[in-house]
C-alpha cells in the first residue's frame, strides 16, 4: 500500500512540472535580437557558431528568446560589428576584437596576438585565470559585455605567391593580415592589408596583395587560396589561436530575465566548444586535400620566426608603456602564459612530441 501511494503522489508530480514547465515559458516576454557576424555564410564552422548559439537560445527558452543571424555585409560590413553593436544599430554581434585593433590594441587580448596562447590557455586564462574580469571592465567602457564565441585553435601561417626562404624576402611584402600582427611584421618591410575574407580570393588573383592569411586548412579550401598562391606556409604565429566572441549591449543585456541571461551564458560557451571540435575534426583532411591539389607545404624559416618575436616583444612592451589598458590586462596575460608554457614543457609538449616522432 505505501509503495502504490507513493508511485501515485509521484505521477501527480510529474505531471505538475510537465505542465509547470510550459507556463513558465509562457509567462516570459517574446524577445527578438539581430545578431551581425563578421563571417560570411560559406565559412559554415566560424560563421556557424552564431547559428549553434542562437538555436540554442531558442531552445532554452522555449521559443521566447530569438536571435536571427546575418552574415558579414548583410547589415553592416564584416570589420563593423563591434561598431553596430556600440551604436544600437544590432543587439548583439559575432565578430573577434583584433578587428578593432585601431581603436585600441587591448582589443587583441579577448581575440589573438602574436605568439599568444593556445586554444586550450587561452581558454583557461578567460575563465580561470582572471581574463573575464579583465575583458569584462575594458568591453564596458564600450558599452558592451563580452561572451566567448568559438575558437578556430592555432592557425595557419598564409598562403604566399612566392617561397619565403629568409627575413629578405619579406621587403615590400603586400600580405592581407591582421592588425597586430601587421604592426609587428611593419618594421620587416611587410605591408599590412586589412581586408575581409571575401575579398581575399581576388586581390590575391590580381596581384594587389601578395600573400594573406586567413584560418585554416578548412576554410582556406572553400576560399580557393591554393588556385592563386600556391606556397601554403605554418605555423600562424600571429594566431596560435583564435577566440571569437559574441559582444551583446548592455543596455540591452539589461532588460533580459535572468532566464535569457544564462541561456545567453549556456549558448556561448557551447558554441565555443563546438567550434573548436568542427576544426579539430575538418583541418587535417582538408590539409590532405590540399597538397594532393597542389599546396606546397612550407615552414617559416628560422630566422624570421625569430625577427618577427623580437618585433613582437618590442611592440607589445612599447604599448604597454603608453597604454594603461593594454598593460592592465597584458601583465595579466603574460604571467598566466608563462606559467602555462611551462607546465606544457613538462606534461604535454614531451607526450605529443613523442606520438608524432612515432607517426
Amino acid at each position: 500500500m505505501e509503495r502504490r501511494s507513493f508511485l501515485k503522489k509521484a505521477a501527480v508530480g510529474a505531471s505538475a512540472g510537465a505542465l509547470a514547465a510550459p507556463a513558465l515559458a509562457q509567462s516570459q516576454p517574446t524577445i527578438n535580437w539581430r545578431l551581425a557576424s563578421s563571417f560570411p555564410k560559406s565559412l559554415d564552422t566560424i560563421y556557424g557558431a552564431a547559428e549553434t548559439f542562437s538555436r540554442r537560445v531558442a531552445q532554452l527558452t522555449g521559443g521566447k528568446f530569438n536571435i536571427r543571424v546575418f552574415s558579414a555585409g548583410e547589415i553592416v560590413p564584416a570589420l563593423q560589428v563591434l561598431d553596430a553593436v556600440q551604436a544600437g544599430t544590432v543587439e548583439i554581434g559575432h565578430s573577434a576584437s583584433y578587428y578593432y585593433f585601431g581603436k585600441d590594441a587591448t582589443f587583441g587580448f579577448d581575440s589573438a596576438v602574436p605568439f599568444g596562447m593556445t586554444s586550450r590557455q587561452q581558454t583557461a586564462w578567460f575563465d580561470q585565470g582572471g581574463g573575464r574580469d579583465l575583458l569584462r571592465e575594458f568591453f564596458r567602457g564600450y558599452g558592451i559585455m563580452n561572451f566567448q564565441g568559438g575558437n578556430t585553435g592555432t592557425q595557419m601561417g598564409g598562403w604566399f605567391r612566392k617561397e619565403i626562404k629568409s627575413v629578405k624576402d619579406l621587403d615590400g611584402l603586400k600580405m592581407r593580415i591582421s592588425a597586430f600582427a601587421g604592426k609587428v611584421m611593419q618594421p620587416l618591410g611587410v605591408v599590412p592589408q586589412q581586408i575581409a575574407g571575401g575579398d581575399i580570393y581576388p586581390a590575391l588573383e590580381k596581384g594587389t596583395i601578395d600573400a594573406a592569411e586567413w584560418i585554416g586548412p578548412y576554410d582556406d579550401e572553400k576560399l580557393g587560396f591554393n588556385k592563386v598562391a600556391p606556397f601554403y606556409y605554418t605555423p600562424g604565429w600571429w594566431e596560435t589561436s583564435l577566440q571569437v566572441s559574441f559582444y551583446v549591449s548592455i543596455k540591452e543585456w539589461e532588460k533580459l530575465p535572468k532566464e535569457y541571461q544564462a541561456a545567453i551564458e549556456a549558448a556561448s560557451y557551447e558554441s565555443h566548444v563546438v567550434m573548436q571540435a568542427e576544426y579539430d575534426a575538418k583541418n587535417p583532411a582538408a590539409l590532405a586535400r590540399l597538397i594532393k591539389n597542389g599546396a606546397k607545404l612550407r615552414s617559416f624559416p628560422r630566422d624570421v620566426m625569430d625577427a618577427c618575436y623580437k618585433s613582437t616583444i618590442k611592440v607589445m612592451e612599447e604599448e604597454a608603456g603608453k597604454n594603461p589598458k593594454f598593460k592592465k590586462i597584458y601583465d595579466s596575460w603574460k604571467r598566466f602564459q608563462r606559467e602555462q608554457n611551462q607546465w606544457v614543457a613538462v606534461a604535454e609538449a614531451p607526450m605529443q612530441n613523442f606520438m608524432i616522432s612515432r607517426k
